[in-house]
């Protein structure tokens, strides 16, 4: 989940090609209901984000993946600031992170 000024998008990645992209849905005072696990919101959860706090948000862009294999059609969601660049990636059955800028497998689709 990602706070520009207030509204929040949440981006979750399951299973090969799902992606699901909502604005505003996450109650961050409300326990985060897991069976089995103690989860809890985190103000930081990743050094390198503290590179791009609170820097305008210079476009944000869909990230398709073109190589010839297993993932071939995911899509990552990447958002792009004056000096930095952040994308959340599938990381099989998690989101992951890039800090670096789109590879050659990856077709940006800018979105407006």
């Amino acid at each position: 989940m990602f706070d520009f000024d207030g509204e929040r998008v949440e981006i979750n990645h399951h299973k090969l090609g799902d992606l699901s992209l909502t604005w505003n849905t996450i109650d961050l005072a409300r326990p985060v209901p897991w069976p089995g696990f103690d989860l809890q919101w985190r103000a930081e959860p990743h050094p390198e984000l503290q590179a791009v706090r609170g820097l305008p948000l210079e476009r944000a862009e869909l990230l398709a993946w073109t190589g010839v294999d297993l993932a071939q059609g995911n899509v990552d969601v990447s958002f792009a600031f004056e000096t930095g660049r952040v994308t959340v990636c599938k990381a099989l059955d998690e989101n992951g992170m890039s800090f670096n800028a789109p590879g050659p497998n990856q077709r940006s689709h800018p979105l407006r």
